[in-house]
């Protein structure tokens, strides 16, 4: 029993040397962080999808393009970042209509959709290399935690006639779980990563179609 109770996963962190510790205090508030992380981009990826899938068939429902422009000007209300690229290629399009050459006023036009663009896929793909950071980064962490415990372990050793398994179990038992804190903060980082990064990609190929349909339907209408 007291086996037992001196390899608990309490017992073993709070006999942990001040090393190792530290460590696994780190990779607590990593994994911490990169849950939150997780947590508010995977919030803010499903809102923008919804709010592009509403945008998309109010657009080609046949809805006039400038009434749609008009509510996309509108800063009493929250717009998507589709609406937002709408609104931008649509105000440039104004802007130069009529002023010069209908491929200038185009490719304006579609230039200004481009940069809305950029600023939106820098928004979504925002605090991702965080997460890819966590992910590659925590299990050497940990590794460090377990090989320094097992070097503290065994330098424990030279102070005994006799070593035994039972001696250096503990030492070796509490290096290893910082391994294990690390991997359990590393591996939920990486499968939202490669998940977000993912989602991240099919919304990129959805605005930039719309925004080569959408300059179509202005060249259609110079």
């Amino acid at each position: 029993m007291n086996a037992s109770a001196d390899l608990s996963i309490l017992s073993l962190v709070t006999k942990a040397t001040l090393v190792v510790q530290l460590i696994m205090a780190l990779l607590l508030i990593v994994s911490l962080a990169s849950w939150t992380v997780i947590f508010g981009k995977g919030f803010s990826i499903r809102r923008a999808r919804k709010e592009t899938d509403t945008f998309e068939r109010e657009f080609w429902s046949g809805t006039d393009l400038n009434a749609l422009y008009q509510r996309a000007t509108n800063r009493r209300r929250r717009t998507c970042a589709l609406e937002r690229i709408f609104e931008s290629g649509m105000s440039e399009y104004h802007k130069l209509h009529g002023r010069g050459d209908a491929q200038a006023t185009l490719d304006g036009a579609r230039r200004a959709m481009r940069a809305s663009y950029q600023r939106e896929m820098d928004a979504l793909e925002g605090r991702l290399q965080f997460l890819a950071s966590v992910g590659s980064v925590s299990p050497y962490i940990g590794l460090f935690g377990t090989v320094w415990g097992i070097m503290h372990a065994f330098t424990g050793l030279a102070s005994l006639e006799q070593a035994t398994l039972a001696s250096v179990a503990p030492g070796i038992a509490e290096s290893l779980i910082a391994t294990a804190i690390g991997l359990f903060a590393a591996i939920p980082a990486v499968v939202a990563y490669n998940r977000f990064a993912h989602d991240i990609d099919r919304l990129a190929n959805r605005f930039e179609t719309f925004i080569e349909e959408f300059s179509n339907i202005l060249q259609r209408h110079r």
